[in-house]
Formats: structure tokens, C-alpha cells, sequence
């Protein structure tokens, strides 16, 4: 086996794995990872290493996959025991979460995917992962190699298109999946897809503070929700 991921731990109770959107640079989630670690210890996964010092070296195209195939050797190297951990996951990470779940469901005791962006789930599909796309990446892409390369660069380049098609196969255990939606997100292509989701998994659905940048722009409630969702004994201190 390789080496085990990057990856960060803080705080102190049950294990909660955090999968990062984007590119998997943890960027701005310090706020939140300070809220859960007064009731989890939060392994936050670096998928791409970005933020330990390979930001700006080649990055081939991303396959989910390999994100979720990594956050199960993060897992296996904090719980070695193979005891199931929480999980959540926002955007991309979203869809690591998924995948994590789908093939290894003995190692989740309750996940949260919040907005992932398997739009392709919806009857309009293929025309609306188009249209995501085309919005994200228009003129002015940021570099994803070099000295000037940047994880939203990473993100469109390797991770946008591969993760955007994936489409969830096989419907997890009852009651380990909650799909969360911001409240802002009312509406949107990211809340019908959240709900087509729940449906297509049989799964919850939750409504979480924010939007789809919720976990940066709404800290602590977010926090406080997802600790609530997750483990409802588990929820954080003032």
C-alpha cells in the first residue's frame, strides 16, 4: 500500500473525516474545523497534497475514485481498527463522500454531502453539467501548474469535468446518508440536484445554513448543523 494521504487532525471525540471542495485545498476552513473539534476529532483530507507543499506541480485529470480510495487509507490510518467514522464532504468532496459510501459502507457510521454536483442525475443532465461548466470556466482560467498556479486552477483544470459526471450507482445502507443543501441554494441547480439525489438513494435531505460556500461564510452554524445532523447528542458547545 502507498503511503497514506495528506491529511490534518484536530480535536478530540468520534473521528470525523472532512473531504474539502474544490481541489481539495482546504482554504478558509479553519473556522469550522475549530467548531467541530470541540465535540469530533476532525481528520481534514488533502486529496492532491495542495496544501502540504504540492501546489503548482503537475496534477493529472482526477477520477472520484482515487479521492474516495484515499480518504479510506486516511481512515484506515487514524481508525486501524476498521471502526466506521463520521463524514462530510462539501462540492467535490461531496462526491468523494458518495463514492466512499457506496463501496465502503462498513466504514461510515453517517455521512454528509453537502450540494455535490453530480448534476447528471437530473432528466436535463447532460445539458446542465454543460451550462455548469461553461459558467465556471469561462475566459480568464487561473493556472493550475507553476509558480503562479492557484486551487480554483487545479479545480477547473483536473477536477471540475470528471467529478461533474459522476452519477451514483448503488443506494447506501438506510439512514448513513443525509444530502445537505444551503438555504440560499433554494431553487438552484445545486438543491435540485441535492433533491433528485435523495430520491434516486433513498436518502435525507437537509437544509444547512448558507449557500454553496456555506462551510466558509457561515462557520460555526454550519458547524453546529452538521454536528446536529451527524450525531444529534453530538452537537457543539457555545
Amino acid at each position: 500500500m502507498s503511503d497514506t494521504p495528506h491529511h490534518d487532525i484536530t480535536g478530540r471525540g468520534p473521528v470525523l473525516l472532512l473531504v474539502p471542495g474544490g481541489a481539495g485545498h482546504p482554504m478558509g476552513l479553519g473556522p469550522l474545523t475549530e467548531r467541530l473539534a470541540t465535540r469530533f476529532t476532525v481528520v481534514t483530507y488533502d486529496p492532491l497534497g495542495l496544501a502540504h507543499g504540492r501546489l503548482g506541480r503537475p496534477v493529472a485529470e482526477q477520477r472520484v475514485a482515487d479521492w474516495s480510495e484515499g480518504a479510506l487509507r486516511v481512515l484506515d490510518a487514524v481508525l486501524p481498527g476498521g471502526e466506521p467514522a463520521y463524514v462530510f464532504g462539501t462540492s467535490s468532496g461531496g462526491i468523494a463522500v458518495l463514492d466512499l459510501l457506496a463501496r465502503r459502507p462498513g466504514r461510515v457510521a453517517h455521512a454528509v454531502a453537502h450540494e455535490p454536483p453530480c448534476v447528471t442525475v437530473l432528466p436535463d443532465g447532460a445539458a446542465r453539467r454543460a451550462e455548469l461548466i461553461e459558467q465556471l470556466d469561462g475566459p480568464g482560467r487561473p493556472p493550475a501548474e507553476g509558480e503562479s498556479a492557484t486551487p480554483m486552477g487545479v479545480f477547473l483544470a483536473r477536477v471540475l469535468r470528471p467529478f461533474s459526471a459522476y452519477l451514483p450507482d448503488a443506494a447506501p445502507p438506510g439512514g448513513r446518508l443525509t444530502l445537505a443543501v444551503g438555504a440560499a441554494s433554494r431553487g438552484q441547480l445545486l438543491d435540485r440536484t441535492a433533491q433528485a439525489l435523495a430520491e434516486r438513494l433513498g436518502s435525507a435531505r437537509a437544509e444547512f445554513p448558507g449557500g454553496h460556500l456555506g462551510t466558509l461564510d457561515h462557520p460555526v452554524e454550519f458547524a453546529d448543523r452538521l454536528a446536529e445532523t451527524l450525531c444529534p447528542s453530538a452537537s457543539t458547545s457555545a
